[in-house]
């Protein structure tokens, strides 16, 4: 009897778990894909650099937190 009371908790918890995950990485990946595309439009005509280092980085955050003040 025990058996069945366990799977009959299990399933609704892992279909619990298993839709936090995907909704999880949906989120994960639009916000991702909408960054990159972000980063593109931050280029003008100077072209995609891939990578940033932590001081430009760092001075394009204090930027940006600059402008909304």
């Amino acid at each position: 009897m025990d058996g069945g009371v366990i799977s009959q908790m299990a399933l609704p918890v892992l279909g619990i778990v298993a839709a936090a995950a995907v909704t999880f990485y949906a989120v994960s990946f639009s916000e991702i894909r909408e960054k990159s595309f972000k980063d593109l439009d931050d280029y003008d005509d100077g072209g995609y650099k891939p990578s940033f280092s932590s001081r430009q980085r760092r001075a394009r955050r204090n930027a940006e937190k600059r402008n909304k003040n």
